[in-house]
């Protein structure tokens, strides 16, 4: 029976390095991504001409791998399904039901991909040459590739670029997503409680009406925090001390002498 691991150069993975057949081994680095439409022209040849002597300054070999695969958000679906059971708000329960299917709907008829860069550094078995033990060759393999590594590392990032090493598990996984398929997202159990996603309205407070009534009461504002309230006066109060031109203003503005 034929397996995966029989068309596979990849004997192991050991030390975040893949360890080939033939003897040789692998580094793979993570790198970020820049909009290159939304930059300046300037901007856009001074990232090529830096990504330029990038390659230039290589004495070894590399290859760029570009990864596409359908944007899985099982996840964040999943977040949306508990917080609309969590919400006691009809109205706002509704909402986040209209949104996740906006979002479903968004997935399949367009078609969302995600992109992955990454730099492989290979490292030939003739270039490492007779070994007399096992030991010695996977330290010479370490020799060989983590200074080439730190070097793309170092180069990339003048251009503005973030590389990082993947890991052993990483590494795993992705090789697993390209032979088998995606690996379906599994987020912890997060229990989402009616008060994180409460929205608090407060009562608006309304202007005071400075204007009397037909029995020449004066209605003034007495809010309070729990329930705003109207009293009516039947006293005379003084009016408040106001400037020219703030008679249909609901601030006082009062100068303090010196």
């Amino acid at each position: 029976m034929n397996t995966t691991q029989q068309h596979l150069s990849i004997s192991d993975i050991q030390d975040d390095m893949l360890l080939l057949k033939d003897g040789g081994g692998a580094l793979v680095l993570h790198v970020s991504a820049v909009n290159f439409g939304l930059l300046s022209g300037r901007e856009q040849v001074a990232i090529i001409s830096a990504f330029a002597q990038m390659l230039n300054s290589l004495s070894f070999s590399i290859q760029i791998v570009i990864h596409s695969e359908r944007l899985n958000i099982s996840s964040y679906l999943k977040i949306l399904d508990d917080a609309r059971k969590a919400q006691t708000n009809p109205l706002l329960s509704q909402m986040i039901t209209k949104y996740r299917l906006f979002i479903q709907n968004t997935i399949k008829e367009n078609e969302v991909l995600d992109k992955k860069f990454y730099i492989v550094i290979p490292l030939f078995a003739l270039e490492l040459g007779l070994a007399p033990s096992k030991e010695t060759l996977e330290q010479k393999r370490k020799t060989i590739l983590i200074p080439r590594r730190d070097q793309i590392i170092r180069q990339l990032g003048r251009v503005g670029l973030k590389a990082s090493q993947v890991t052993k598990q990483k590494l795993i996984e992705v090789f697993y997503n390209i032979y088998n398929g995606q690996i379906e997202e599994k987020t912890p159990n997060q229990i989402i409680s009616p008060q994180e996603l409460a929205v608090k309205l407060n009562n608006p407070i309304q202007p005071t009406n400075t204007r009397s009534g037909p029995s020449g009461t004066q209605p003034t504002f007495n809010p309070t925090p729990q329930q705003p309230a109207i009293q009516t006066s039947t006293q005379q109060t003084n009016p408040p001390i106001t400037t020219q031109g703030t008679k249909t203003h609901p601030f006082v503005v009062e100068e303090l002498s010196e």
